[in-house]
């Protein structure tokens, strides 16, 4: 497999990351402000800086065909950015939440889109055209604690949660008069709004930290903060699942997590590479780390004999294992599909608190 491509961009952790549909523009979440980068041959250049939010920016996600960027923050807030000959023209979105937003994506229609919050609270956004704002609405029962990450059904209506009360919720987050009646499936017929059409529970109660729909959209896999992915495939409504298979690991816990076809999962967090998972209905399984440890560690060479005692008798220990042996010299926050579909990745993005975008071959 080919060697990663590796952007260092900064000493700052990277929140949030998002790529344009063309991959040119780069947007990040560096404490307070998003930074766009243009790609030019196999460098990412600092071109702009959106300002606005007050506090540190949680989440950005550029929308694939109307290149609108949406972003959350600690300040209780979401922008939409739109492009205009001027610049970036911000749009102020009146979320009506009292704890930090925490979580936000572009529906796949890109009507709308979801932000969720400390307040126990998820808000469907989407543009009223009479009155040429943004409004919301909210999701609120049965959540019981912070949303930490959210994730659309392809078919825009349905959304997935999880939360630190330990359990992934399936919702409808339907707008009447915006959204197209959806198709019945696994999930339900009739999908008014806040009907909550899934709830799973963590079997060790740990927080919640990635969901992801299938390609398909008829399985749900979710990251727990014991190391654990579930992977979730309903039967349908007010009905037990045909299965639920939860994949114990000894690795530390993955916080981010994205499907390649209906039998691969990529996941990556505190372990600082991204893993792979294979399966079905009759078990998944963790196949192993997508790196086979070329990174910047990789590369030391070994060590004279006195070199090596003079490190046991200075430091206490026989090599300096400051670096890693990943290309990530700290956690993964997020991985994103970079081309390709989830039907079947080609190459996909990690980002982390060590301030690199790192892209993958799948």
């Amino acid at each position: 497999m080919a060697a990663p491509e590796v952007h260092h961009l900064f000493h700052h952790p990277i929140a949030d990351h998002s790529f344009s549909s063309d991959r040119q523009t780069l947007a990040v979440a560096k404490d307070n402000n998003i930074e766009l980068y243009s790609k030019a041959g196999n460098q990412f250049t600092l071109k702009d800086e959106l300002k606005g939010h007050d506090k540190t920016v949680t989440g950005v996600d550029i929308a694939p065909h109307s290149g609108m960027i949406v972003t959350c923050s600690q300040d209780r807030n979401a922008y939409v950015w739109e492009p205009s000959p001027t610049g970036w023209k911000p749009t102020l979105v009146l979320l009506r939440i009292n704890r930090a937003a925490t979580f936000v994506r572009w529906s796949p229609s890109e009507k709308k889109f979801a932000v969720g919050s400390g307040a126990r609270i998820i808000a469907v956004c989407y543009f009223e055209e009479e009155n040429d704002w943004w409004v919301s609405k909210h999701l609120k029962k049965p959540i019981r604690s912070t949303i930490t990450t959210l994730a659309w059904h392809p078919n825009s209506v349905l959304l997935a949660a999880g939360s630190t009360d330990s359990h992934a919720r399936v919702f409808s987050g339907f707008i009447k008069g915006v959204d197209d009646r959806p198709e019945a499936s696994v999930w339900g017929e009739r999908l008014p709004f806040n009907t909550v059409c899934g709830e799973y529970l963590n079997d060790s109660a740990g927080w919640v930290h990635a969901v992801s729909f299938s390609p398909s959209g008829d399985a749900l896999a979710f990251a727990a903060h014991d190391s654990s992915i579930t992977v979730v495939y309903p039967s349908g409504p007010e009905q037990p699942p045909r299965a639920m298979i939860n994949i114990t690991t000894q690795n530390l816990p993955f916080t981010s997590l994205i499907w390649n076809g209906e039998a691969e999962i990529l996941a990556a967090g505190y372990d600082c590479e991204p893993y792979r998972f294979r399966g079905g209905e009759q078990g998944w399984e963790l196949v192993g780390s997508v790196e086979g440890k070329r990174g910047a560690g990789a590369a030391v060479q070994e060590e004279s004999a006195r070199n090596m005692f003079r490190q046991m008798d200075l430091r206490g220990k026989a090599k300096d294992d400051t670096q890693l042996t990943t290309t990530h010299q700290n956690t993964i926050n997020t991985i994103r599909i970079y081309s390709g579909s989830p039907a079947a990745v080609q190459q996909f993005t990690t980002s982390g608190v060590d301030g690199r975008v790192v892209i993958w071959n799948a």
